[in-house]
């Protein structure tokens, strides 16, 4: 577990040498590095390349993500093969109905030794690098705020005592948008803490045809690990002086804006289908998010492109539609399509 309080020489010298490269090296490095990560998570998981697009992103911006799909496609397997190829630790929380806070932050246990009793803190599932949250809209909203709060803060207090969380820390948590009998859905304010929705889809018939071929021959691929937890944190350090356009800048607030259907600039589609728009969380996310798009493909700074390519995993769970928009059958991403037409 990469703990910063607790580095070894090794991870200290890595974060040394990783910090004397320049912003034209690294950024060389993470292109590179990111190209190398695709091929390694290639080797277990079958197709779903804009999925794995966006969570590099979501790992390179230092964001959490929500993988949202139907069970069996491969959600688990995505986020364990990306801690493998990265050489992170990686921690799956199953949420229920009866998980408590503790169960995954942690608590304070009695320890006894040599006729003496004391509290040890006994860290949660939370502590590692990648922690996939499966069905998180399964657990009550008190275990639901304790995540987003680990989430927010990287850190957990038990008692009067805190805990920093491992470095990288990032969340992916997954939803079944099947099924919700008995479920907790996310509020707003909490949808909002995650960089990006990735919606993960049912394979093409070629990849399925892979899929049962592979799955079933024995032994699954190794992956191997690729990039370090030290060239992480680089990454992580790149991106926000990764440049950005004033274009890229102003269409991530005019597409922000335009959700809003109070606002001159929303289309028809806003005003008659959306009860509150993205909040200025929605912009920075945009363009921190179109930052790591630009510097994971070599890029030395992102532009309009970027910010239009992620308009929708970055918005659509920022937005809320009114019922006439269920009524009437109209998606998230029909919206957003209208939004980006008006902000032209």
């Amino acid at each position: 577990m990469s703990d910063p309080e607790h580095r070894n020489d090794a991870e200290t010298t890595a974060d040394e040498e990783s910090s004397s490269l320049s912003d034209a090296a690294l950024l060389e490095r993470t292109a590179e590095g990111a190209k190398r990560l695709r091929s390694a998570i290639a080797a277990a998981v079958v197709g779903q390349d804009d999925v794995v697009e966006a969570m590099l992103i979501t790992l390179a911006a230092r964001g959490h993500a929500l993988l949202v799909g139907v069970p069996g496609l491969a959600k688990t397997l995505l986020v364990s093969s990306l801690a493998k190829a990265l050489d992170l630790s990686f921690g799956r929380v199953q949420f229920t109905p009866d998980l408590l806070p503790a169960d995954i932050t942690g608590t304070d246990v009695l320890h006894e030794q040599h006729g003496s009793r004391s509290l040890r803190f006994q860290p949660g599932p939370i502590f590692h690098n990648l922690v996939l949250a499966d069905e998180v809209n399964r657990t009550p909203p008190k275990t639901q705020a304790a995540l987003l709060e680990a989430m927010q803060e990287r850190k957990v207090t038990v008692g009067t005592t805190t805990h920093a969380l491992p470095d990288p820390f990032q969340v992916f948590a997954t939803r079944n948008p099947i099924e919700q009998e008995g479920t907790y859905p996310l509020p707003e304010a909490q949808l909002d803490r995650f960089l990006l929705e990735i919606h993960v889809t049912y394979p093409s018939e070629a990849e399925e045809r892979e899929v049962a071929r592979r799955t079933t021959s024995g032994k699954p691929p190794a992956i191997e690990a690729v990039l370090r937890a030290a060239e992480v944190r680089a990454i992580g350090r790149l991106i926000p002086r990764i440049p950005v356009t004033d274009e890229a800048v102003d269409l991530a607030v005019r597409l922000a804006r335009a959700t809003r259907p109070g606002t001159d600039r929303a289309a028809q589609e806003v005003r008659d289908y959306v009860r509150y728009g993205a909040g200025p969380r929605g912009s920075q996310a945009l363009v921190i998010a179109a930052k790591a798009r630009a510097a994971l493909r070599g890029e030395a700074a992102a532009d309009v492109d970027d910010v239009r390519a992620l308009l929708i995993p970055a918005l659509r769970h920022r937005i809320v539609l009114s019922y006439r928009a269920e009524a009437d059958g109209v998606r998230d991403v029909d919206v957003l399509s209208a939004v980006e037409r008006s902000a032209r």
